[in-house]
């Protein structure tokens, strides 16, 4: 089959460890020359292969597409752990719990947090669990790269009030998704809870849709205006360092 053909050349990619010519994956798949190439090329086209295009002979390597699979796949608690250092570090240097948020099924839900020194002051847990779509800024910024479909979903769908300060017309969010975007992260001042703030990064593996993100809670009185946009452009370096980590090695 024309798949069976393809996972090989995929597999034979792979299992070199290194970037490896078209010539060397005829030799290993034994497959004929111009079938070999042809598959190559398809692979190359779907970004499940990387071509070095620079050297003589191209190299080829995994894709960034398969490794971002591979990133997907994995359980909330092989993310957790592999990332727990960097959500660590980055709760310790701003003084705030810092938390990783998945999108899976149809919602967000926050699945690992990170604290700074006890000692240091007192800080707000946000606690773990699914989150609203139009009313936490962990969701917001994964939501406001969605596509359009789920988007108006959301717009058009009950939006319920959690606080005075929660948006309910769609209109709004709508509008705040576009700044969203804009930005690079999302806010969420007293939305959930009275006296609470929060800002969350997009966890870019690609240039689809966004399915993770990193955030950052804490109290209103110190997460101020100014506050939350330092926060933002910190959490979003961050985010880039993770990315770029989990699609560099996969696990």
């Amino acid at each position: 089959m024309h798949l069976d053909r393809l996972i090989t050349v995929l597999e034979s990619v792979a299992a070199a460890g290194r970037p490896i010519s078209a010539a060397d994956v005829q030799r290993a798949t034994d497959l004929p020359r111009p079938t070999c190439y042809r598959l190559l090329q398809t692979l190359a086209e779907h970004r499940l292969l990387d071509l070095s295009s620079s050297g003589n002979p191209a190299l080829y390597t995994v894709g960034k597409r398969v490794q971002r699979l591979a990133v997907l796949g994995r359980s909330d608690a092989d993310v957790a752990a592999r990332l727990a250092p960097v959500l660590k570090e980055t709760a310790i240097a701003l003084g705030e719990a810092v938390f990783l948020s998945r999108y899976r099924d149809q919602r967000v839900e926050i699945v690992h947090v990170e604290t700074p020194d006890e000692a240091t002051r007192s800080f707000i847990h946000p606690g773990l669990g699914k989150r609203p779509l139009h009313a936490c800024s962990c969701s917001k910024v994964i939501a406001a790269f969605a596509d359009q479909d789920f988007q108006r979903a959301i717009f058009d769908g009950p939006l319920r009030a959690y606080t005075a300060q929660t948006k309910t017309d769609g209109a709004l969010i709508e509008r705040e998704f576009a700044e969203i975007r804009q930005s690079g992260f999302a806010e969420c001042v007293e939305e959930i809870e009275v006296g609470v703030s929060s800002v969350a990064a997009p966890i870019r593996l690609g240039p689809s849709q966004v399915l993770m993100s990193l955030g950052a809670t804490g109290p209103i009185r110190r997460f101020t205006p100014e506050r939350r946009q330092t926060v933002g452009r910190d959490l979003s370096r961050v985010a880039d360092r993770i990315a770029a980590s989990l699609t560099v090695a996969a696990f």
